[in-house]
């Protein structure tokens, strides 16, 4: 397939689900389970339905016009195609508008395009983004990101209440009369969230040496005075927009270690969300955090057969998928985030949302936590991924208590101070780095 289209007369083609296809619902805002054909055609937007989807596209979809699939697979019958495929009912229709050549997206399907070609067409695809428009968020898109961000914080602060209630046993958290699990804290966050009308997969809530592995889910017993990471990136059922949300805390006491990579991370954070602008560089960004790390003493590359230091990217976009564009960093000349209204940057630096003057901040959960008790304390903020669009940073430094090697994970996200009830009420303007999460005291 060609990646260079002509600029001559040509149709855009979707053969695809736009349950699993962002840019075909963000083209048709019509969510089916089965493969559906959309065209462009000079200008007007089309989709071919069977029959059963027929009446509900006509009443949801944001398009032109929808054609009965059954009307076209007789008329290519008549035209001697004994059983017509979906590229078979395409063609009759890019005939009829004596179109010749077609763009489709990167993860079209080979038989497709094998069989657009075999009957003359010049095909062309295109990699994402597709629609460059998605970058770039409209006022009600930022609305939907908020609205799953605000869910995914509540659902989290659940969690953390949980934290603050567990007693400290042999080194493992309990709550009333068992173990304080992985399990049970992501069950209360996706049942929170389906409460919100949000659909949670893949929940992370992973303590001690799991903590360590990237994306690693969690499970079993939770860990007192060690990390807990929390990465949470529901979709909005109605809206289809994602959220994505990231803590680390620790229920007990952290080890100095621990509190200098803390504030470690929290530095290059705050540094790099004051870089964060349209127009930016975003591979320069990225650069400057693993300076900044190399600096301190965090070290990049393989030790005893595993990747240690800061080898995760800066950020990505949050929108109808949970990663898109833009990324920090991006490939050599494309480095640049994109200006105006773009997707929110996730991963070191919390929720941002690049505007025309500067930034906007989309995120309403605290970095830092406190009852009141210095006994036991806690580091949270920007952890792994995080909502709806900041930039994370994962450092993964090496520790020797004990003998024994121990990389320590950790994520902190934008200054926030959390009130005697849910989220933040005011924002210092400098983090406040370690502060209590409990009142009860570890032994």
């Amino acid at each position: 397939m060609s990646r260079s289209p002509s600029q001559s007369h040509k149709a855009t083609v979707f053969i695809a689900a736009s349950e699993l296809d962002s840019n075909l619902y963000h083209a048709t805002k019509f969510i089916a389970p089965d493969p559906f054909i959309y065209l462009e055609i000079k200008g007007e937007r089309l989709m071919i339905m069977n029959d059963l989807e027929m009446d509900r596209a006509k009443s949801q979809a944001a398009v032109d016009r929808v054609l009965s699939y059954s009307e076209i697979e007789r008329r290519a019958r008549d035209h001697g195609v004994a059983t017509p495929g979906s590229v078979d009912i395409v063609h009759v229709v890019l005939r009829d508008a004596k179109i010749k050549q077609v763009l489709v997206p990167a993860n079209f399907p080979y038989s497709h395009a094998a069989r657009l070609q075999e009957l003359g067409y010049q095909v062309h695809a295109k990699p994402d983004p597709f629609y460059e428009q998605r970058v770039v968020k409209t006022a009600e898109e930022v609305r939907h990101i908020e609205e799953a961000q605000r869910a995914t914080e509540d659902a989290v602060s659940a969690a953390h209440e949980l934290l603050r209630r567990a007693t400290i046993q042999h080194g493992q958290l309990w709550l009333e009369d068992g173990m304080l699990t992985s399990e049970r804290i992501k069950k209360v966050i996706n049942v929170k969230l389906m409460e919100r009308d949000c659909v949670a997969q893949h929940t992370i809530v992973a303590g001690g040496e799991l903590a360590c592995d990237p994306h690693n889910e969690g499970s079993g017993p939770l860990p007192a005075h060690r990390s807990i990471i929390f990465d949470v990136f529901p979709r909005s059922a109605s809206s289809r927009y994602f959220a994505d949300m990231s803590r680390t805390v620790i229920r007990g006491t952290p080890s100095p270690e621990l509190k200098k990579l803390y504030q470690t991370v929290l530095d290059a954070q705050e540094e790099a969300i004051t870089k964060i602008r349209d127009g930016a560089d975003g591979m320069k960004i990225h650069r400057g955090i693993c300076d900044r790390f190399e600096k301190a003493g965090y070290k990049t590359g393989l030790v005893n057969g595993r990747m240690q230091g800061y080898f995760h990217g800066t950020g990505h976009g949050v929108g109808l998928d949970i990663h898109e564009a833009p990324r920090l960093p991006t490939a050599a000349g494309t480095s640049r985030i994109i200006p105006k209204r773009s997707s929110s940057i996730n991963r070191l630096l919390r929720r941002t949302l690049t505007t025309a003057p500067g930034r906007e901040d989309l995120n309403d959960a605290p970095t830092c936590m406190s009852d009141g008790d210095s006994r036991t304390v806690s580091l949270t903020g920007p952890p792994c991924h995080t909502s709806s669009g900041f930039l994370k940073m994962l450092p993964w430094p090496t520790s020797r208590s004990k003998q024994k090697a121990t990389r320590l994970r950790t994520c902190f996200k934008g200054p926030r101070v959390l009130s005697s009830r849910r989220w933040p009420i005011r924002r210092p303007s400098v983090p406040l780095g370690i502060a209590e999460l409990s009142r009860w005291t570890p032994h």
